[in-house]
């Protein structure tokens, strides 16, 4: 029985011929390999393939059982935003109130927005994180949609429900679907987006987008596909690989085509596991992490295989073409080089400095590299001379002198052991295998690696990991898990993810579990717990998959270019008139004749960077709530922010912020109305007519965005001020309730924004308005608005941080800024020049603890300093730090937020600082804030803490509520500097006028 396998690459196209019965042998079973150049023609490319490896195999085709494919065609139609090969899509919410703040296509690149926006709709429907409906799907509304999506003409349809990933039954966006067919007939594509993606809807609502956009293309290319194989006289199934490793029928794949974005380095890595014989008890690696380095011509790519033989999955977000999304994709670095990369040699012999990439000469190496007869020098040339690889004619690089070669090789090895050490799971050494035709440039040994393999026929690793993937079955879902045994629960799902792996084209002999995974849900008292399983096996030889038709004249007819098309590429064609090159140190913020602050979009980005550092790991992404700023912005609303002396002591302020899970407020988006309707209601019971701005309880992470969206909704002004000052788990910990001042906490209200308000009048103490609120939070969703006691402008400066949006507009300011000049290892000089503080450490996390206790997950976080061999521009800092020696450690307890650092040093623990003070962890290649869920092993990471305002760390209320023995830690506290009072924007800027 034979398999083939082809994987189209950037450079070249892959394919190899497989004797599944000969898979334990030496040669693994591989009949015959062969690699060719890829056209821009890909079905060419993989005829030519197919075919050499039937000839020189003399396997008839009739013999094959199954062909797999890998390709970068649609990807690439993506990243080049194509107008011939993207189509305009119609998006249907299913949300009820929810979202609206947030559309779609919000976060798109102009270009790509302007092809692919064709309609958007919200109707009634979505999901609560339990399961229950936010309210009943109207069918009458989504017949009202389709007709002005019939008038618009649109072809392609995406039906996206809040929570839709929960909906196991498909009772919502299914039956959205049926209605949808029914009323624009077959002709027209709709996608689901619980097929797409996972938890995130801004994510996955962005992914199903490219994925219906993209159809059309990909039914034709995937028809040609099977068109090409027909006429070879292949009449076995065409499957295709996915993102994570596995395989997808022909037809499953023109449906969801995004699935197969990716799949090019996940073959490889599945290659190189099948070519080393994991899968074999008896192997060295069987059971075991190992590392897999892919080098090609151009690009290197770096991932983890887990015991299971998958590849380890990425983060929670992937960005394609500018788009933020979230479906699956291993877990893959990647560097700028290869066997085709060019070395450069700058200065005198004294002074000689060499570089390796990024630039290459990719497919023309074997005419312009040195050892070909060329005349650039590549790394290809480099470890010829050096006498480790017999590639070319040695002597044609014999005069390359043996410094420039001893350096360059140097370059290469550092390049190569840096990005392996990103991506493993421990410190301890790894076990590497080394595939890829550019794999000679790659030393015999490399730092923190125990061993390199370089596996039989590693040059075709990836065609062999299309030939040999395995079939899938999975479940990710959210259970409330209160009074029930996780155990059973996560059995059940095993079943259903075999059962799915059946469905999918399983041999049910083959199948095993391979991925079990539980992540509690934070913030929630219900034990709301997001449960993955995934099961795989082989291909099974009963299965015949669903045919793709194919049109008759497939071969000849040219792609459709409509009017539009031509019409919309003319468009695309000319440059759009780009926003002027700010120079971010000379910019001026528009501060009004009355001294309001009218805020820019940059200001905005500045600031939610900035509430992202204030953070301190916590109070939840600002991205979503700044995405909703700017889009108000956009349609014309003004922003205004204030200082407290520039309106009268008792204007009354209220307070807006939300409370809730961040796995909620990531997928139920804001609808507009839920702080809103808390302030309405809290103002009616306090007998309140008008009010004249807002604040935050809390300036960091996202609640810092909120009280500029309700203030231009409602025509207010924000104060430039918060209650807090940083973030805290805590709704009690807001400076009012902190000094226990009258009606500092409560009266408050909380809204779900369906219509549900809880007002709650009086508290008997502080901790029970956590206690009592966070209970009906969790039966709202597990996300409500709130609207704390609100407070004359006298008190918010007397128990609030005055300032704090001033501070955040400027931390960011200072991170942009360094951005803008490229020189990120100054960041955090001028962030410290912004509020007074130090550099503690810059490192790599190399250990990460967590749990959650009462809904809140605590835990540590573990970094190391880097070696001299791992630093680089953009990553060390440029003045001291806490830590000299390479020995010592930096441990980061947190709950939510960071809590403190202790000094792991000479077998001593020392304590540096905890809260109040300020602790971020900045992510050291952007100076970005890290949230404490984002916090994993390999990222480098620049620690910096700040000081506290006064009210916390100087009184003993403040240090009772918000100081180390708030959180258990039986420690004093030290404060990290003198405070430094935040400088108004406004009074700074008032003279310059408008910008």
């Amino acid at each position: 029985m034979y398999r083939i396998g082809v994987d189209v690459g950037g450079t070249n196209t892959d394919g190899v011929l497989i004797d599944v019965t000969q898979r334990l042998e030496p040669k693994r079973g591989i009949v015959a390999q062969c690699k060719t150049t890829t056209t821009s023609d890909v079905g060419r490319s993989i005829t030519r393939v197919v075919q050499n490896v039937l000839e020189d195999s003399g396997v008839s085709p009739s013999q094959v059982a199954s062909l797999s494919l890998g390709t970068t065609a649609f990807i690439n139609a993506v990243l080049e935003a194509d107008v011939k090969r993207l189509r305009k899509v119609a998006v249907i919410r299913l949300c009820g109130p929810y979202t609206r703040k947030c559309p779609p296509f919000i976060d798109f690149p102009p270009r790509l927005r302007k092809i692919m926006e064709g309609h958007v709709a919200f109707v009634d429907g979505g999901l609560q994180i339990d399961g229950r409906e936010v309210v009943g799907l109207s069918e009458s509304q989504l017949i009202e949609q389709c007709s002005v999506i019939k008038d618009k003409g649109l072809k392609n349809v995406v039906i996206c429900g809040v929570f839709s990933p929960l909906d196991t039954n498909g009772t919502q966006e299914e039956t959205a679907r049926r209605i949808v067919s029914r009323e624009l007939g077959p002709s027209v594509n709709i996608v689901c987006s619980h097929d797409v993606g996972q938890l995130g809807l801004l994510e996955r609502e962005n992914a199903s987008i490219l994925n219906a956009s993209i159809l059309t293309f990909a039914r034709e290319t995937i028809a040609g596909f099977q068109k090409a194989m027909q006429d070879l006289k292949i009449t076995c199934p065409i499957y295709l690989t996915q993102n994570d490793g596995t395989l997808t029928t022909a037809a499953a794949a023109a449906r969801l085509p995004i699935r197969t974005f990716a799949s090019g380095p996940t073959n490889s890595m599945r290659g190189a596991a099948y070519l080393a014989g994991l899968d074999d008890i008896t192997a060295e690696c069987h059971g075991k992490v190992v590392v897999v380095v892919d080098i090609g011509g151009t690009t290197t790519d770096v991932g983890v295989l887990l015991p299971s033989g998958f590849p380890r999955q990425s983060g929670a977000f992937i960005d394609i073409a500018g788009v933020r999304t979230n479906f699956s994709m291993a877990d893959v670095q990647s560097i700028a080089l290869g066997g085709g990369s060019r070395v450069v040699v700058t200065g005198d012999q004294q002074n000689r400095r060499v570089t390796v990439g990024p630039t290459s000469v990719g497919h023309m190496l074997t005419q312009k590299a040195m050892v070909f007869g060329g005349d650039v020098l590549t790394a290809t040339d480099v470890v010829v001379a050096a006498g480790m690889a017999e590639v070319g004619t040695l002597d044609l690089v014999s005069q390359v002198p043996r410094d420039i070669v001893e350096m360059a090789r140097a370059k290469i090895t550092r390049a190569i052991g840096k990005c392996i050490d990103g991506m493993k799971t421990s410190p301890d050494d790894i076990h590497v295998l080394l595939v890829g035709g550019g794999g000679i440039i790659c030393a015999d040994t490399l730092p923190g690696v125990a061993k390199i393999t370089c596996p039989p026929f590693y040059s075709v690793a990836n065609a062999v990991g299309a030939a040999m993937a395995k079939v899938t079955g999975e479940v990710d879902t959210i259970e409330i898990l209160q009074g029930r045994n996780i155990h059973d629960v996560i059995e059940g799902f095993k079943l259903k993810a075999i059962e799915n792996a059946i469905l999918a084209g399983a041999d049910k002999d083959t199948i095993e579990i391979v991925e079990v995974t539980n992540l509690p849900v934070q913030y929630v008292t219900n034990q709301a717990t997001r449960i993955i399983v995934k099961a795989a096996g082989d291909l099974s030889d009963d299965i015949t998959p669903e045919a793709l038709p194919i049109p008759d004249d497939i071969t000849s007819r040219a792609p459709d270019v409509t009017a539009e098309d031509q019409s919309l590429d003319a468009e695309l064609a000319v440059p759009e008139e780009s926003m002027r090159e700010v120079d971010f140190e000379l910019y001026r913020p528009e501060i009004r004749p009355d001294r309001s602050w009218n805020i820019s979009e940059l200001d905005l980005e500045w600031i939610a960077e900035g509430c992202g550092i204030l953070g301190c790991g916590g109070g939840g992404s600002p991205y979503p709530p700044s995405l909703v700023a700017r889009q108000m912005l956009r349609e014309g609303k003004l922003i205004l922010v204030v200082d407290a002396e520039n309106i009268p002591e008792d204007a009354m302020i209220v307070r807006c912020t939300f409370m809730g899970s961040p796995s909620v407020s990531n997928e139920r988006l804001q609808g507009g109305v839920e702080i809103p309707s808390a302030i309405q209601a809290l103002m009616k019971h306090l007998g309140m007519l008008d009010f004249t701005g807002t604040i935050s309880d809390e300036i960091g992470g996202g609640n810092g965005i909120q009280p500029m969206i309700v203030a231009a909704e409602m025509g207010k002004v924000t104060l430039d001020a918060d209650l807090m000052g940083r973030a805290y788990p805590n709704m009690y910990q807001t400076l009012p309730g902190v000094f226990n001042i009258p009606n500092g906490l409560a009266p408050c209200a909380i809204s779900d924004g369906i219509g549900n308000v809880v007002i709650m009048s009086s508290a008997s103490n502080r901790s029970s308005v956590e206690h009592i609120l966070r209970a009906a939070t969790t039966e709202m969703g597990s996300c409500s608005g709130v609207s704390m006691a609100p407070q004359t402008r006298k008190t918010c400066q007397e128990y609030g941080v005055t300032r704090t949006v001033s501070q955040a507009w400027r931390l960011g300011r200072a991170v942009a800024t360094c951005r803008q000049k490229s020189n990120l290892k100054s960041i955090p000089a001028s962030i410290l020049q912004v509020q007074n503080g130090r550099c503690l450490f810059v490192g790599k996390i190399i250990d990460v603890e967590r749990e959650v206790t009462k809904g809140f997950t605590c835990g540590s976080v573990t970094i190391s300093p880097l070696r001299k061999d791992e630093e680089e521009d953009g990553v060390a800092a440029e003045h001291e730090t806490i830590s000299t020696d390479p020995e010592d450690r930096l441990v980061i307890p947190f709950q939510n937020e960071n809590l403190g650092a202790y000094l792991e040093t000479g077998g001593k623990r020392e304590l540096i600082v905890t809260v109040p003070d300020l602790i971020t962890v900045l992510d050291s290649h952007t100076g970005s804030a890290l949230m404490t869920p984002e916090y994993k092993y390999g990222l480098r990471v620049t620690v910096i803490a700040m000081a506290g305002d006064p009210k916390w760390s100087q009184t003993p209320e403040g240090l009772a509520c918000g100081g180390p023995a708030a959180f258990g830690l039986d420690v004093a506290f030290r404060g990290i500097a003198e405070y430094k009072t935040p400088r108004s924007v406004i009074e700074e800027y008032f003279s310059y006028g408008s910008s």
